[in-house]
């Protein structure tokens, strides 16, 4: 007998049938072919159109000043006042990420009362990206 869906439901139903002896309250499975219709054929825009709608839309970018590691006793302890020592000097360049990945280097400035970054460096690989010696 071939597995058509017609077959699983015989199969379905045999076990059932004896079970429905023992229990009765027990309900059958219902067991149904699924038509699809074609998809129509659709002619798509050309590249160029299509990138228009990614050039206006807004991606998060995180600028990161630097980096520590404290036990949690002493992040329990932080407070109002508490001082978090960095792993960068004041010179050094913040790095600019794109989701997880660095793509930029720049020295935080003030503009209009705000922070601000001016870029120094745009890497052009994930991998010219990486810090010397990973």
């Amino acid at each position: 007998m071939a597995n058509t869906p017609q077959a699983v439901e015989e199969k379905i139903e045999e076990p059932q049938n004896q079970q429905d002896n023992a229990a009765p309250q027990e309900q059958k499975t219902q067991v149904q072919t699924a038509e699809f219709p074609e998809a129509a054929a659709v002619e798509t825009a050309a590249a160029g159109g299509s990138i228009d709608i990614l050039l206006d839309m807004d991606v998060p970018v995180t600028i990161v000043i630097g980096q520590t590691e404290i036990p949690v006793r002493q992040l329990l302890q932080l407070g109002p006042g508490s001082v978090l020592k960095l792993d960068k000097s004041v010179d050094a360049p913040v790095d600019l990420y794109l989701k997880d990945i660095r793509f930029a280097a720049g020295d935080v400035v003030v503009v209009d009362g705000r922070f601000a970054v001016r870029i120094k460096q745009i890497f052009g690989t994930p991998d010219s990206a990486r810090p010397a010696g990973k």
